[in-house]
C-alpha cells in the first residue's frame, strides 16, 4: 500500500487553501474510490484530508418551491432513504440504491460519487499497459483491444473509457448543478457541463480548479421529477457498473408526451443527455412504442461503437425506451 499521511479538516477555508498550495494532497470523505484508485497506483498522493469534520456539509434540505440542496458529505444511503427526495425525484433514488452494496452507501459520500474515476481495465490495471489517463502521452490501450464496456459517444484517439457513476446520469437528466468553493466563492456548473470530454487531454476528467471543493448538489424544481425512473442494465445482477443505463423524466398530457429528460450512462466519458430525442418525443403518445423507439433513435445518428461494443447501439436504445415507459407509467 502507498504510504501516505492523514490530516483532519475542521475549516473549509483552511482545507481549500490547503488543496490549492500542495499538488500532492487530496480531499478524502468516504474513500470508497480513492482508497482503490491508491491500492490501484492510479493515483498516489503523499497526503490526503479528512473533510468529514466540515459542518454543514452534510444535510439535506427540500426547498419549498420543489427542488433539493444535497450537502456534498451526504451518505448515499441517507440521500435514498430520504422522504423528499424518494417522493419528489424517484430517478435519484434508484440511481444510488443501483450504484453501490449497503456497505459502499453507508460510506460513499454524495460529492465522492460523481468525482469517482472510469472503471477501464486498462486505467485500473498496474500492468503499464497504455493509458493516456494514467500516464498521458502512453496512448489506449482499449482504442484497439478490449473494448466491450467503452463508449459509443464522445470519445477521441486518446481514450474511449466511460463514467461509471448512476448518480451521475440521474443528475444529468435532471439539470442538476454542483456548487463549488474557492479560493475566490462560490460558483454553480451546470451539470452537463461538470464532466469534460476526453479530446486531447483526458486526465483532465472535470472542469474543478486545484483548491476547489464541492460542497453541494442543487437540483432545481421540475415537473419531470415525479414521474422519473432509473434503469441499469449490467452484466451480474449484484453489485455491479453499467453497461448501459437511461434515466428517464417526464410531464405528460393525458397520455402524451409533454416533455422528457433522458439522458444514458456506460456509453460516453460522461452523462450523456439525448437531446435530439428529448424534442423528437414531445407530442408522441405514451401508447405509440414504435414512435417512442423513433424518437430516441434521432438521438444515435453520431453514435461511434468500437470493435466490441456495436451492441450498445440498439441496446441503448431499449434502455431508455423502457426507462421512458415506466417514466411515463407514474405520471
Amino acid at each position: 500500500m502507498h504510504p501516505f499521511a492523514l490530516l483532519r479538516a475542521h475549516d473549509a477555508t483552511a482545507a481549500i487553501a490547503a488543496h490549492a498550495q500542495d499538488p500532492e494532497l487530496a480531499f478524502i470523505a468516504g474513500g470508497t474510490d480513492l482508497l482503490g484508485l491508491i491500492k490501484d497506483r492510479a493515483t498516489l498522493p503523499a497526503r490526503l484530508l479528512d473533510i468529514n469534520g466540515l459542518p454543514d456539509m452534510a444535510r439535506i434540505d427540500a426547498r419549498p418551491e420543489g427542488g433539493l440542496s444535497i450537502g456534498a458529505l451526504a451518505r448515499m444511503s441517507d440521500v435514498a432513504v430520504h422522504p423528499e427526495v424518494r417522493k419528489r425525484f424517484p430517478v435519484i433514488t434508484e440511481a444510488l440504491l443501483f450504484s453501490a452494496s449497503g456497505q459502499l452507501r453507508n460510506m460513499a459520500s454524495i460529492g465522492g460519487n460523481i468525482m469517482q474515476r472510469t472503471r477501464c481495465a486498462y486505467f485500473r490495471d498496474e500492468d503499464d499497459l497504455p493509458c493516456n489517463k494514467r500516464r498521458p502521452g502512453s496512448g489506449c490501450a482499449a482504442r484497439h483491444g478490449l473494448n466491450r464496456n467503452h463508449a459509443i459517444f464522445g470519445w477521441s484517439d486518446v481514450c474511449v473509457a466511460t463514467n461509471p457513476s448512476d448518480l451521475a446520469v440521474a443528475l444529468a437528466a435532471l439539470d442538476a448543478h454542483v456548487i463549488v468553493r474557492g479560493a475566490s466563492g462560490e460558483r454553480s456548473i451546470p451539470f452537463s457541463e461538470f464532466h469534460r470530454l476526453p479530446g486531447t487531454t483526458p486526465a483532465t476528467e472535470t472542469v474543478l480548479k486545484r483548491g476547489e471543493l464541492i460542497v453541494a448538489i442543487e437540483v432545481p424544481p421540475s415537473p419531470e421529477g415525479r414521474a422519473s425512473h432509473y434503469l441499469k442494465l449490467r452484466d451480474r445482477q449484484s453489485y455491479e457498473f453499467a453497461l448501459v443505463s437511461a434515466a428517464a423524466a417526464v410531464a405528460v398530457d393525458g397520455r402524451r408526451l409533454r416533455s422528457v429528460r433522458l439522458a444514458l450512462g456506460g456509453v460516453a466519458p460522461k452523462p450523456w443527455r439525448l437531446t435530439a430525442a428529448e424534442a423528437a418525443l414531445s407530442g408522441v403518445s405514451l401508447d405509440d412504442p414504435g414512435a417512442l423507439a423513433r424518437a430516441i433513435a434521432a438521438s444515435f445518428g453520431d453514435a461511434r461503437p468500437l470493435a466490441h461494443n456495436a451492441f450498445k447501439i440498439e441496446l441503448a436504445q431499449r434502455v431508455a425506451l423502457r426507462a421512458l415507459q415506466i417514466a411515463g407509467e407514474r405520471a
